[in-house]
């Protein structure tokens, strides 16, 4: 039997999103926006304003999460959890 080589490929690199995405879910995951269960984001310069607005329009479609856009242009999301059965 012939050996196959397995053609490693470089990572692909983060897309913009992805990033935007990752820097939210770091803020969401400390342990100060765990305790208050809500945290306020924005949106950083260098962001797509459609990849902002993308997010928003995701994050707006979970149960269980509430977003206030803030006059700062800022949103405050807020979440329950859940009682489990």
């Amino acid at each position: 039997m012939a050996k196959q080589q397995s053609k490693s490929k470089a990572p692909t690199p983060p897309t913009p999103y992805e990033m935007m995405g990752a820097r939210i879910q770091k803020i969401i995951n400390s342990p100060t926006a765990q305790k208050a269960r809500s945290v306020v984001i924005a949106k950083e310069e260098h962001e797509a304003p459609a990849d902002w607005e993308r997010f928003l329009d995701e994050v707006a479609e979970n149960d269980n999460v509430t977003l206030a856009q803030r006059d700062d242009g800022s949103v405050r999301l807020a979440w329950t959890v859940p009682a489990e059965d």
